[in-house]
């Protein structure tokens, strides 16, 4: 049986605090959530050895007994011990059918509904710390479950391009939910067991669907961005320099001279961030439109009559 470094997945020290497992919990939770990576099996995998790795260290007597499994485990293997000679019943928590784990992320069922059935906990889990699992004695009783809910939130396209932090109000709570960066129309995030239930079932998920609000200044294609910008007659005949709005703030770009009217100019990297792929963005495409002048003074009426001659 494969031995689990839950320090190692969580990616902190053993001498980490218990703030400092939670946050790189969550943190790790939100990055390979199924919701955040549908269909993608590594992902999958990879959240589940989150869940179990905080379900140990989040617990001061789990973490206690898997840090002397650890020690015991370290040095056997130093002193050349084969891993397969390695008695692991000794650690065993008790007999099958013994207390489950108390999951904070996902509770096994919640697990289970995520990803279509199966165990959620890994063979050395429930070898070490019991899990009611496959070995246990009679069947697995589940309570009847709240139907699951959808509700609509709306948010900004800047919400959407940097990721916020939203309270949303379900029934009587009041409940933060975070809104991933590059989130699209459509987008659900999932929140596990806020829906109630009569007593004697288990709560029900509600889905948040996002919808993005149009945007002043900007449409959005996909990642990409789009948007119009008024630019002087002169600069567009004699080049020069222009500001353009992005959602991080403006830009300079260089307009070369004797640029048409409607030219389309590509700014890469200043779209929308790819939901599930923060670092990966789309790009901002800048359209040029002739702002003609007005209120000609009979001088400059002059000089515009000379170049309509001049090019005739």
């Amino acid at each position: 049986m494969e031995y689990k470094d839950y320090y190692k997945i969580l990616g902190v020290e053993r001498s980490a605090s218990e703030k400092e497992i939670k946050q790189a919990f969550r943190r790790l939770a939100r990055q390979h959530h199924p919701d955040v990576n549908p269909g993608d099996k590594g992902a999958e995998e990879r959240f589940k050895e989150v869940n179990e790795a905080y379900e140990v260290l989040s617990d001061a007597e789990k973490r206690r007994r898997y840090d002397q499994l650890g020690a015991d485990w370290r040095g056997f293997q130093q002193g050349g011990g084969r891993p397969a000679d390695y008695d692991w019943s000794r650690w065993s928590s008790g007999s099958p059918g013994g207390a489950g784990p108390r999951a904070r992320y996902a509770t096994p069922e919640e697990m289970q509904d995520l990803f279509g059935g199966g165990e959620p906990f890994s063979d050395f889990f429930r070898q070490i710390f019991g899990a009611g699992g496959p070995a246990a004695s009679g069947p697995r009783v589940r309570r009847s479950r709240v139907p699951d809910a959808e509700q609509p939130v709306e948010i900004s396209l800047l919400e959407a391009y940097r990721g916020s932090k939203r309270i949303v109000q379900v029934g009587s709570q009041r409940l933060e939910v975070s809104i991933p960066a590059g989130a699209t129309t459509g987008t659900r995030i999932r929140m596990a067991g806020v829906a109630a239930g009569p007593a004697g079932s288990s709560a029900g998920d509600l889905y948040l669907k996002l919808v993005v609000a149009p945007d002043p200044r900007f449409e959005r294609r996909g990642d990409d961005l789009h948007t119009p910008l008024s630019v002087d007659l002169y600069t567009l005949i004699l080049g020069g320099e222009i500001h353009v709005p992005t959602l991080e703030g403006e830009v300079v770009l260089s307009v070369p001279a004797e640029t048409q009217n409607g030219r389309t100019f590509r700014l890469r990297g200043k779209g929308m961030p790819h939901l599930g792929q923060p670092d990966k963005r789309g790009d901002l495409y800048v359209r040029a439109e002739a702002r003609l002048p007005v209120h000609l003074t009979p001088s400059q009426r002059a000089l515009f009559e000379q170049l309509r001659c001049g090019g005739q």
